[in-house]
């Protein structure tokens, strides 16, 4: 199953919230897809990393995600912050 069978659903179709399992996948790639699928830039996640560069070297595989900010990106995206992690 991918990511997209999970997250291609319209968020307005979901009434409330659902408990849905993550497939494993890098947290890299969960956090691009999210991105993509808010149509979000590296610049607008300032708040959740501290700077853009942040979040393009965690989009590259060179940071990994902290607590911290796993928890910021749950909240964000609302979603569980295991996903990040």
């Amino acid at each position: 199953m991918s990511i997209c069978s999970i997250w291609c659903r319209p968020w307005s179709r979901l009434s409330e919230r659902e408990n849905i399992e993550i497939p494993d996948a890098p947290p890299a790639d969960v956090l691009a897809f999210l991105m993509r699928e808010h149509d979000l830039k590296q610049s607008d996640l300032r708040t959740e990393f501290g700077t853009q560069s942040v979040v393009s070297e965690v989009l590259r595989g060179k940071r990994n995600i902290t607590a911290a900010q796993a928890k910021a990106l749950g909240n964000r995206f609302a979603v569980s912050p295991a996903a990040f992690l």
